[in-house]
C-alpha cells in the first residue's frame, strides 16, 4: 500500500509545469555559464560549481512547492511573464564585498494582507519556498564552498484590499547566511534553532532591514551592531576588500548589486571583529531511509503493539500502520487514523474541515497516542494522517489531513503548555499533499 506521504502531488501543480516545459523547452534546467561572468574570480566559480549549479536548478525545477515557484534572473515578475523569462536563477555574485551563491526567483503566492502580517509572510515564505531550496543546496554543494555566504531573493504577491478597490502588489525578501550558518540552517530541526541563525544573518524586505521573527507574529527589534558582525568578510573570504558589488540582471533585486535604489546595499558598515567559528560537526546530519529501517527494526514490537492498541482506541486505519519515515530530512512516526466524523463537502470548507479534524478528533487523542509511541532520541518528527470520509449527494469519498508536528512541540501540547493555535502555527498542515494555512478561531 504507497503510503500517504508518498502521495503528495495536485493537479494544479502538474498543470502549470506541463504549461512552463511547453514554454521554456530545454532552457527551463539551464545554468548560468561561465563565459556570460565577466569578473575573473566569479567566472572560476562558475566553472568550477558548473554541474553542481545545474543540478540544484534541475532539483528545483522538480520540487513541489505549495504555490508555484520559478527561478529567474528577475525579480517581481507577474505569473503571465514568468514564462518567458530567463530561468537561470542561480549563480555568484558579490553582494557587501562577500562572495554569495545567490537564488533568485519568483514564488506565485499571493498572501491576504488583513490576515497576514509582513512578518507572517516573510515566515511562511522562508519556510515554505527558502528552506527547501536550501536543502537542495546543501546536498549538492560541499560545506567548504568557495564562497562567504548563500542567499536568497524571492519575490512574492500581497493582496491589498480597500473599500473601494483590490490591488495585489509584490514584496521581495532577501536572506543572506553566512555559508556555515547555511549549513547548520539546513540541518536546524526547530524554529528556535533557525530563529538563532537568522538573527546573525542580513535579512531584507523590500530593501529595508528586517527583524524577521519565525516565532511571533511581529517582527523583532533589529540588533544592528550583532549583524554588523556577522556581514564583515573575515582573513580567509573570497571575496576582494577592495571589489565592487556587480550589478546584475535583476531590475529591482537588493543581492543583486549596489543600485541607488536599494538604500540598504550603500550602507556603511562599522569596523568590528567576525563572529567566532560555529563547529558544523555539533549539528544533527539529515535522516536517511537507512536511519528510518533502523529504528523501525528496533521498534518492530513496540510498533506492532501501538498498531493494535491503535486500532481499537484511536480509529488507526489497519491498512497503513504506525512506521518510521523521512520527511523534510528529518525522522517522523507516521500514523495514519480514520475520523469518525463525517463532512459534506458542500457545506463546508478545506480550512473548516481541518480545523475540526484537530480540535474535535485528533487534539482529545494525541496525549494518549504519544504516552504509548517510542520515544527514540532521534525521532524528530509525528506525522499524523487522518482520512477524512466525504459524504454529499453524490459517491462518498475521501480526503487526507497531515499534521507534521515537531516531537518538542507535540509533547508540550499533550502537557498543556501551549495552546492549540500554538501546536499548528509551529507545525506543517496538509490536505491532500498541499499545504495550508490554518487559523482555528478564524475557520469556525
Amino acid at each position: 500500500m504507497m503510503r500517504l506521504i508518498a502521495r503528495r502531488r495536485y493537479v494544479l501543480w502538474a498543470l502549470w509545469s506541463t504549461l512552463l516545459s511547453i514554454g521554456l523547452g530545454c532552457s527551463a534546467n539551464a545554468q548560468v555559464s561561465p563565459n556570460e561572468v565577466l569578473d575573473p574570480a566569479l567566472n572560476e566559480l562558475e566553472k568550477e560549481y558548473f554541474s553542481q549549479l545545474k543540478t540544484i536548478n534541475q532539483a528545483v525545477a522538480k520540487t513541489h512547492f505549495p504555490f508555484p515557484f520559478y527561478l529567474s534572473r528577475f525579480v517581481g515578475l507577474d505569473p503571465a511573464q514568468q514564462a518567458q523569462t530567463d530561468t537561470r536563477g542561480l549563480e555568484f555574485v558579490r553582494f557587501r564585498d562577500r562572495v554569495v551563491l545567490k537564488a533568485t526567483g519568483n514564488y506565485n503566492a499571493a498572501y491576504n494582507s488583513g490576515q497576514f502580517t509582513r512578518n507572517e509572510r516573510a515566515g511562511r515564505t522562508f519556510r515554505d519556498v527558502f528552506l527547501p531550496i536550501l536543502q537542495i543546496e546543501t546536498q549538492n554543494i560541499p560545506p567548504d564552498v568557495n564562497c562567504d555566504a548563500i542567499g536568497f531573493e524571492i519575490s512574492y504577491h500581497v493582496r491589498e484590499k480597500e473599500k473601494s478597490y483590490n490591488y495585489e502588489g509584490k514584496e521581495i525578501l532577501v536572506v543572506v547566511l553566512d555559508r556555515t550558518d547555511a549549513f547548520l540552517m539546513a540541518q536546524a530541526t526547530s524554529d528556535e534553532a533557525r530563529q538563532d541563525i537568522l538573527n546573525r544573518s542580513m535579512i531584507y524586505v523590500n530593501g529595508e532591514d528586517y527583524g524577521l521573527s519565525l516565532l511571533d507574529k511581529d517582527p523583532l527589534a533589529i540588533d544592528k551592531l550583532a549583524r554588523a558582525k556577522s556581514k564583515k568578510p573575515n582573513a580567509t573570504s573570497t571575496a576582494s576588500s577592495t571589489s565592487v558589488e556587480r550589478l546584475t540582471h535583476s531590475q529591482s533585486g537588493l543581492l543583486a548589486g549596489s543600485s541607488p535604489a536599494s538604500p540598504a546595499a550603500v550602507t556603511s558598515e562599522p569596523h568590528v571583529d567576525p563572529p567566532a567559528k560555529l563547529d558544523l560537526s555539533k549539528a544533527r546530519p539529515a535522516a536517511t531511509q537507512e536511519d528510518a529501517e533502523r529504528l523501525q527494526s528496533q521498534y518492530k514490537s513496540a510498533l506492532a503493539a501501538l498498531a493494535k492498541e491503535g486500532e481499537a482506541k484511536f480509529h488507526f486505519v489497519n491498512y497503513d500502520p504506525p512506521a518510521f519515515v523521512v520527511v523534510s530530512k528529518q525522522l517522523a512516526l507516521q500514523m495514519t487514523l480514520k475520523n469518525t466524523q463525517k463532512f459534506d463537502p458542500e457545506k463546508s470548507s478545506i480550512y473548516k474541515r481541518a480545523a475540526q479534524t484537530f480540535d474535535l478528533f485528533l487534539a482529545l487523542r494525541m496525549n494518549e497516542i504519544l504516552s504509548k509511541t517510542p520515544d527514540d532520541d532521534s525521532l524528530e518528527v509525528y506525522d499524523f494522517s487522518v482520512v477524512n470520509a466525504l459524504a454529499s449527494t453524490g459517491k462518498e469519498r475521501s480526503e487526507a489531513i497531515e499534521f507534521v508536528i515537531p516531537k518538542a512541540i507535540a509533547r508540550q501540547f499533550a502537557a498543556s503548555e501551549i495552546t492549540n493555535q500554538q501546536l499548528i502555527d509551529k507545525s506543517s498542515v496538509l490536505v491532500n499533499g498541499v499545504r495550508i494555512a490554518l487559523n482555528l478561531q478564524l475557520v469556525e
